[in-house]
């Protein structure tokens, strides 16, 4: 009998249920939309409980579709949009508001208080005094929610990232636990020590007892009782951080790009850790069994969503395959230039404060043009951290893994390997974040064999190579470079 991997991937507008077989191969899935909710300006927001019906639904779906039972599952792996937290009654298992997602600038206040701690922030978590880390996400809600305080303390609420959350519903309560990479994201994480922090927890005051215990990420977590109680979860990473496992990239130095809802390139740099001051973060990548991974990050908060934007927002294009062809129609931007600071802008400059901009439209200017602009603003915000990452490093980045579902735009790839001057390696498996979910599920319980075993069934499907010239390259970035300069001066 055939055994399969079932992958759970639940990102920020949509959740995927994977079956992923020995050769890495998706046989099949299954996906669900999940609303993002907007009640004020910069804020987003989620239903926890929606998320969790779409886990149900997606997983029974993809179920029924191969027409196999629980008996063809081997383990359960769990990936997921990180820093977005979920505040729930620990009796009742159910939400006691909306949850806040990563995007969310609505704790910005709250991270003013502490912009003397910054230094010190750094120094423990790898991280930067942000809205976007779930530490302050968790204060605005313990400080709007009438009482939430109180109950913390007592212990009758509970805090998880979204993993922690899927695992408490899928083990019946029975398992309030996370992975050391979400945990890492919450800004309450100590990156040396690997354990919650004393004092940041009482920096935040977030009551220890709210929080999840922090487990490696290929581990047994316990059985998915609300399912099957012979099938357990095996593997949880946050989605980026399983992105990067997914990729194969194993060996420090070696780095992939997500272009999901924003972007996101991380780079292994092994068992030491090393902290930059150029807007990179540093992140845990992943621990098996006693062996902890680290990974620098830079974050694009503004990806894929942009092309979102001119779809539902701007009513450019109907569909976002669209984006391509219009793109392709023009020679070039015609000096359009587009910085989507919708919800400010991250590496290398985390500023909260910045708001998208347009520059260079004329009379000639059409929606060729802006779409052309939309997407080549994606590349350039990813020349910005990989710019960055090299000069920390020291390393030229000769080829760049990617993934995610802007990476079907040709053109998009196209333009960021010319804008990097670089190869771009686009994998045969364009699942890579729920592929990473399941190879770590699978090492745990035994159904892959070892990290080589992994490597061997990874495969690039195209590689994209530069073809601009230099001048032609510099006289781009340059001029993005002052759109950013421009769009940072002006605050409303």
């Amino acid at each position: 009998m055939e055994k399969y991997i079932l992958s759970i991937d639940q990102g920020t507008t949509s959740t995927r249920a994977l079956l992923i077989n020995k050769e890495g191969v998706v046989v099949n899935m299954a996906q669900e939309e999940v609303a993002c909710l907007f009640p004020h300006s910069g804020w987003v927001e989620t239903d926890a409980l929606q998320i969790w019906v779409s886990v149900i639904n997606v997983v029974n779906e993809v179920l029924v579709r191969q027409n196999i039972s629980w008996d063809n599952i081997d383990s359960i792996g769990i990936t997921n949009q990180r820093e977005t937290a979920v505040l729930w009654d620990k009796k009742t298992g159910l939400p006691v508001c909306n949850a806040i997602v990563w995007q969310s600038r609505q704790s910005a206040e709250i991270c003013d208080r502490y912009e003397g701690k910054r230094e010190f922030i750094h120094s423990k978590t790898g991280l930067r005094i942000n809205p976007y880390f779930s530490a302050s996400k968790i204060r605005f809600m313990l400080e709007h929610l009438e009482g939430a305080q109180e109950k913390a303390e007592k212990g009758e609420l509970l805090f998880g990232t979204i993993d922690s959350w899927i695992i408490f519903r899928m083990t019946k309560g029975k398992v309030h636990a996370t992975d050391v990479s979400n945990a890492s994201r919450t800004m309450l994480l100590n990156i040396e020590t690997l354990k919650w922090d004393p004092e940041l927890c009482k920096m935040f005051n977030v009551p220890m007892k709210m929080l999840p215990k922090i487990l490696p990420s290929s581990y047994d977590y316990g059985a998915a009782t609300f399912f099957c109680k012979d099938v357990h979860i095996h593997g949880v990473a946050g989605d980026q951080q399983a992105a990067l496992f997914g990729q194969a990239c194993f060996e420090s130095g070696e780095a992939k790009n997500t272009y999901g809802t924003g972007c996101f390139m991380l780079m292994n740099i092994g068992e030491n850790l090393t902290f930059s001051e150029k807007g990179l973060l540093t992140t845990v990548a992943w621990k098996i069994g006693d062996k902890v991974t680290y990974a620098l990050e830079g974050s694009v908060f503004i990806g894929g969503a942009v092309v979102q934007w001119l779809r539902d927002k701007m009513h450019i294009i109907e569909h976002s395959a669209d984006s391509e062809k219009l793109a392709s129609d023009c020679r070039d931007s015609h000096g359009v230039y587009i910085v989507p600071a919708f919800v400010g802008l991250g590496t290398p400059y985390w500023d909260d404060d910045a708001r998208g901009a347009v520059f260079g439209l004329t009379r000639n200017s059409d929606n060729r043009h802006f779409t052309r602009a939309a997407l080549e603003s994606i590349a350039y915000q990813c020349r910005d951290v990989f710019e960055v990452m090299k000069e920390k490093t020291g390393l030229s980045i000769p080829q760049l893994r990617v993934d995610g579902g802007a990476t079907a735009n040709s053109f998009l790839m196209q333009f960021q390997s010319n804008i990097l001057n670089t190869k771009i390696d686009l994998p045969e498996c364009l699942q890579t974040t729920a592929l990473g979910a399941a190879f770590l599920a699978g090492l745990s319980s035994g159904y892959y064999k070892n990290l080589d075993h992994i490597k061997s069934i990874h495969h690039c499907q195209r590689l994209f190579e530069p073809t601009m010239k230099d001048e032609e390259r510099e006289s781009l970035y340059r001029g993005w470079k002052k759109a950013v300069e421009v769009t940072r001066e002006f605050k409303l």
